[in-house]
């Protein structure tokens, strides 16, 4: 076991890549600390400044109606439920409206999987934020919700894509993610999208020019293996597209849920930081890891700056579906500023794009 470390330093200092015999190790042998000075070494030369990224963000959501019953899921209602919505094109513009008059320069929009929703409305949403708020990035629409589209429509995934596009969309969030793998989401997730239609939906987007992120929601029924599996998906599908921006991944909020039953002990702030530093070390060619103070709570968010992540998210105007699980963290731009500069880095205000805004 001494000579796998070993291997993995020269590895990791030789820019070589590691494979998933060693990200396993990683993630169930090598200390935690030791985890977070590796990834710190990699982060800073991939990113070699004290700079730390964050943008000016807000999370509505048009509809809650979804046909998917995924059980981790708190915020979903059937059709006939009486707490079911779905807001009309001017009301989502007023959610935008109001995200833009904060300073939002990206919106990242989503909802349930609701067949009654035609599919003119979806890119009317993109076309009206682009015509009323050139600043803003429609972020919209997780590749979960591409794939229902194009089966409530009967166009395929990239038939779908091309008419966003042409309606002024150009990036794609990295929801609908959770766990890439095929045990995991039959238990947790069946009637969604599988592993193969999520990669493609992301590969497609980035074959018109898109730039998506890449996402993990861990702490339930998955094991190590599958974890790696996972960063093991994105870090390929990144070697043939390059399009992820950046990886995210945060713990599940079971509150509310069916799987609350099944939550993993084991997954607090501990395996976060553990998480965050191997994805750090494995995902070489992710230019961007995520930390997030929002799942995590806003110390976790500082102390993973030094795990390997150099981004800090966003300041989360508006946010519902964790809300639903009870889970509720606020903050402001000046709040994400100032705890940047306690964690002792630069905050620096980015964009979709990681382009520098201020």
């Amino acid at each position: 076991m001494i000579y796998m470390l070993t291997e993995i330093e020269r590895k990791i200092l030789a820019g070589d890549r590691l494979n998933v015999e060693e990200g396993i190790y990683l993630l169930y042998e090598v200390d935690v600390l030791d985890l977070g000075e590796m990834a710190n070494e990699v982060r800073f030369a991939k990113n070699p400044n004290q700079s730390v990224t964050f943008v000016v963000d807000s999370n509505p959501n048009y509809t809650n109606i979804c046909d998917t019953d995924c059980s981790f899921c708190a915020f979903y209602r059937k059709a006939n439920s009486p707490e079911a919505y779905t807001l009309s094109v001017d009301q989502v513009i007023q959610r935008v409206a109001f995200a833009a008059s904060k300073g939002a320069t990206t919106i990242l929009l989503q909802g349930g999987h609701n067949p009654d929703i035609p599919f003119e409305y979806y890119l009317t949403l993109v076309r009206e934020t682009r015509r009323n708020f050139p600043q803003i990035t429609p972020h919209f629409f997780s590749a979960s919700e591409i794939y229902a589209m194009s089966q409530y429509t009967s166009k395929t995934t990239y038939q779908v894509l091309e008419a966003l596009n042409e309606a002024g969309q150009y990036t794609l969030p990295g929801g609908g993610a959770e766990i890439l793998s095929s045990r995991v989401r039959q238990k947790i997730s069946p009637k969604k999208c599988d592993i193969q239609t999520w990669l493609r939906i992301h590969g497609e987007a980035h074959k018109l020019g898109w730039r998506s992120t890449a996402t993990m929601m861990f702490g339930h029924i998955e094991n190590m293996n599958e974890i790696v599996e996972h960063l093991n998906l994105i870090r390929d599908l990144q070697e043939r597209t390059s399009g992820f921006t950046a990886f995210i991944p945060w713990s599940f909020k079971s509150n509310n849920t069916k799987l609350s039953k099944h939550v993993n002990k084991n997954a607090g702030s501990n395996q976060y930081l553990r998480l965050l530093a191997v994805s750090r070390l494995y995902l070489d060619n992710f230019s961007h890891i995520q930390a997030s103070w929002f799942s995590e709570g806003k110390k976790v968010g500082q102390i993973a700056l030094h795990f390997g992540a150099d981004d800090f998210g966003g300041t989360l105007i508006e946010e519902n579906v964790h809300a639903a699980t009870g889970h509720i963290n606020q903050t402001s731009t000046q709040e994400v500023i100032e705890l940047i500069k306690e964690a002792e880095f630069i905050p620096v205000q980015r964009n979709t794009l990681y382009e520098i805004l201020d």
